[in-house]
């Protein structure tokens, strides 16, 4: 897949490496901004236990 997308790139080396970095910044900002932000309601990371009881330290 890499490949497919790095023969498909216009320019030289220099220019498809530059292109390339923009496309990654630019998914990893639209995750950031739109997809994480949408998923965190629908992932369990908020679900913990914790027993305030005994058989702990404190």
């Amino acid at each position: 897949m890499y490949g497919w997308i790095w023969r498909h790139l216009p320019g030289n080396a220099l220019v498809r490496a530059i292109i390339s970095l923009l496309l990654v910044v630019g998914a990893v900002y639209l995750l950031f901004q739109y997809v994480f932000p949408w998923a965190e309601p629908l992932l369990p990371f908020n679900d913990v236990t914790v027993n305030n009881g005994g058989g702990g330290q404190g």
